[in-house]
Order: structure tokens, then sequence, then C-alpha cells
């Protein structure tokens, strides 16, 4: 197959620690075409969707951990498949860059389809923190708002709460919020923007000094799970924020949620997810470029990037069979 990842820029992913990575260096395993572009590379032309692509060979060696060898300008359904994995934010032109996902096949006549994962119109429609407030019974106690006040009785009710910006990732800008705190007005001011941005603030919770547990799920099925345990001086577990992680396995609550989950996010289109869960309690479902494939690998001692791309196989052989017949 010929498959075409969408990421960030190549120099600024991590062999080793990157899922992308681990990804590609699986289809090439395979013996699959791997294909990159960025968001900026995607256009339409003749009113179908193109992008300026470059094949790469993924080497053995970390620095460079890859080479070009083509380049062209071609369209997008000449791919067998494509995924999507920048990172957030979601900017305006990550939500352009979904559209013009929307339109891989129009105007092609092999009778064939190309798979898009996860699907272009759930990464616009699901906020990765709000998305998680459609399971209420899952979820700890919520508000998203970006008035002061508000965000304020709501620590007083809780005692302790966590404010989250709504387009984040790694940890970036999570805040303790209690009413001990000093610095509490200017927190919310920063956060909010002075009021003029939605935040999310979540009762905060204790288990949190244990580790927030990353979930990995295949079409609606867990695949794998990592510990992120925080540093003793940080809020935070994540890794890119310097949380630690730890071998783990799923509890019977955290099983009860996925099959919950399961088929809403297949349904939307998420087919490669990371959910995260605190406790009992979901608190995040990851579908932009979900991580931690790597990671488990080390701890279980599994190749999961090659069951994905295995199932990708799979999948994309179906998806044509289906589009052809």
């Amino acid at each position: 197959m010929k498959i075409l990842f969408v990421v960030d820029p190549l120099e600024k992913l991590q062999p080793g620690h990157d899922t992308s990575v681990a990804l590609m260096q699986a289809a090439q395993r395979s013996g699959h075409q791997v294909w990159i572009a960025e968001v900026g590379d995607l256009q339409i032309q003749e009113h179908r969707a193109f992008a300026k692509m470059k094949a790469i060979t993924l080497l053995d060696s970390k620095k460079p951990f890859y080479a070009v060898h083509q380049s062209l300008f071609a369209p997008l359904s000449t791919a067998d498949a494509i995924w999507m994995r920048k990172d957030p934010p979601v900017t305006p032109d990550y939500i352009w860059a979904t559209q013009i996902l929307d339109l891989v096949d129009v105007g092609r006549s092999d009778g064939k389809t190309t798979v898009v994962l996860n699907g272009p119109r759930g990464l616009r429609e699901c906020n990765e923190k709000i998305y998680a407030l459609h399971f209420p019974t899952l979820t700890p106690e919520t508000i998203v708002c970006r008035h002061r006040q508000e965000i304020l009785d709501f620590v007083a009710h809780h005692q302790k709460a966590v404010i989250k910006p709504l387009d984040g990732k790694g940890g970036e800008g999570i805040f303790m919020l209690s009413q001990a705190d000093r610095n509490i007005n200017a927190i919310i001011e920063m956060s909010t923007q002075y009021g003029q941005r939605h935040v999310m603030v979540q009762r905060y919770l204790p288990e949190s000094r244990q580790g927030d547990k990353r979930i990995l799920l295949l079409e609606g099925e867990p695949i794998g799970a990592v510990l992120r345990i925080p540093r003793e001086d940080d809020l935070r577990g994540n890794m890119a924020a310097g949380g630690r992680v730890a071998k783990t396995s799923l509890t019977e609550r955290e099983e009860k949620i996925c099959r919950i989950l399961g088929p809403r996010l297949v349904a939307d289109g998420h087919y490669f997810v990371g959910i995260d869960v605190i406790g009992d309690y979901l608190t995040e479902i990851n579908v932009t470029s979900p991580t931690g494939i790597c990671e488990i690998d080390i701890l279980d001692g599994v190749v999961l990037e090659d069951t994905v791309m295995n199932w990708l196989d799979k999948f994309v052989a179906t998806a044509q069979k289906i589009s052809i017949y």
C-alpha cells in the first residue's frame, strides 16, 4: 500500500518515543510505501484534494531517522490510506485540512476509496477535552466556561480543581486551582485570557498522584496501556511534562469504560484512540495524534505498531472490496 502520514515536521519527531514514527516503521516493515506531508501541503486543485508529498525511507539511525527519495504533487486519492496525525492545537488551518481530507475521493473514477484515519468529520467535531463529557457517568465533575466567578465558585465547592485549555496537549497550560493559592485569580485570567477563552475546570482527583493511565484503543477495543506518573514537584503525569511511565493492566472499571466508549468511537470515525483515566474517571479522549505505543512496547515486550499495521491492512482491503463491489 501507499500510506500517507500527515504529521508535524519530521525533524520535530523523536524515534523511540513518537507513535507516528513507530507506525511509519511498521508500515515499512510490512512492505508499504511511506509518504509524508504537512498540513500546509494539502491543497484543492481542479475541485480535487491534492498534496505536496514526499516518499521517505526509515533508517536505523536516530539522527537522521529518515531519508527522502521522491517528492511529487499528486491527488490524495493516490494513497491507499491517509493517517492524519498532526499534533494539537486544533487551529483554523487544522480544521481546513480536515475539510480538504473530506474531498479525497471526489472526482476519482477507479471505483476505489482512500481510508482516512481518524475520520475528518470526527476530528473537527470531537474536541479532545469536551468529547469525554458525552459520557457523564464516566467523567469527574466538570465545567467549561470562561467567567472568573463561576470558576471560583466551582473551586470553592470542590476545594481543589484543575484548569485546562481546551486545545492543549502534553500537559501544556494545566494548573491546580486552590482557594488558598494567592495566584488563583492570575491563573484564571491567564488561562481564560481575561474572560475571552473557554477553559475546562475539573474536580481535582487525588488518585492522579499515583498516575493517570493512557489506554490505546483500536477500532473500539483496548490493545495496550501505560501508567504515567507525575514527578514529586509537578501536577502532570504527561510524558512531555516529565512524567515517568510504569507497566500496568486494565482494571474492571477501565474495561467497562472501554466497552462503553468503543461503539461511539467507531461510529464517529475514530479508529485509533488514546483515552486517559485517573482512578475511576475518564478525563480525556485523544483522537488527533494519540501516543504511547513506544512506551508500551518496552514495558510489555510487544510490538504494538505491528498489531496496528496488520489491522490497517485488513481494514483497507475491506474498504476497497466494499467500494468496488
